[in-house]
């Protein structure tokens, strides 16, 4: 079985429509709730390494404290940024997914298909109704 971790949180749509993806590949991820268990800071920045994104980047905006502790000061050093995220896990942008074939913010959900070893194996539709994979496991173009 192929390893994937899903850094996830069940309160987001997009969250856990990625997840549902994995699964419709046959794969049974490793789920972490980051929010009960925040990955260690050491493994945060590696995360944002190997997605090759900024700590900016991996921010969320919606539904924290971004705007209360003045994070869009574009002057903060990345070591700043993640200060914040270590210190406010919900300022970490969910989901992240680790693959053998990379590491990739999900967003949206079906981003997650350019990072799993298996194909899908039928039709998948999110949870807003948008079919993002067809009957024969063939991702949907927009």
């Amino acid at each position: 079985m192929t390893d994937i971790i899903i850094y996830h949180n069940p309160e987001c749509g997009t969250s856990r429509n990625t997840l549902a993806l994995i699964r419709n590949a046959g794969i049974e991820p490793d789920v972490v709730e980051y929010l009960k268990t925040p990955p260690s800071r050491a493994l945060l920045e590696q995360l944002i390494e190997r997605a090759g994104i900024t700590p900016r980047e991996l921010l969320r905006e919606k539904g924290t404290p971004y705007a209360e502790l003045g994070l869009r000061d574009e002057s903060l050093t990345d070591s700043a940024l993640i200060d914040a995220m270590m210190a406010h896990p919900i300022l970490i942008n969910r989901p992240l997914v680790v693959s053998p074939l990379g590491v990739k913010l999900c967003r949206p959900s079906e981003a997650v298909l350019d990072i799993l070893p298996a194909r899908q194996l039928g039709a998948f539709t999110k949870e807003d109704g948008e079919q993002v994979v067809d009957a024969g496991g063939n991702r949907v173009q927009a």
